[in-house]
């Protein structure tokens, strides 16, 4: 097992999905859930520097064989979204493309190049 931490990178999207996150949970919550939210994503997040076999990884190999999902309910965290990640193993690099709630369908909402 490699211990070197895996780069995360946040795509474009995927800091415009948890900007919209975060104002959405602070409208319909406030800002104190919005800051425990903001924990959860960013533990998830920080997570993926074990690589994309940590626990509760998925691959979602009916999109392609290198794009992952990890779910950001994890460790006594709720939460309803779902990091969306291309991994680059030769470059031990994570690429995170979405943050996607866990209801939507996400080939709908991944555009892949």
């Amino acid at each position: 097992m490699n211990s070197k931490p895996w780069l995360v990178r946040k795509g474009f999207t995927a800091n415009a999905d948890y900007a919209s996150i975060l104002r959405w949970t602070m409208h319909q919550f406030g800002k104190d859930q919005a800051r425990i939210y903001a924990k959860t994503l960013g533990a998830a997040l920080r997570d993926l520097r074990a690589g994309p076999s940590i626990v509760g990884s998925k691959p979602c190999l009916d999109m392609a064989e290198d794009i992952y999902t990890l779910h950001v309910a994890r460790q006594g965290r709720a939460g309803r979204h779902l990091v969306v990640f291309r991994v680059n193993s030769d470059q031990h690099q994570i690429d995170i493309l979405r943050i996607l709630h866990d209801g939507m369908d996400l080939p709908r909402h991944l555009t892949l190049h």
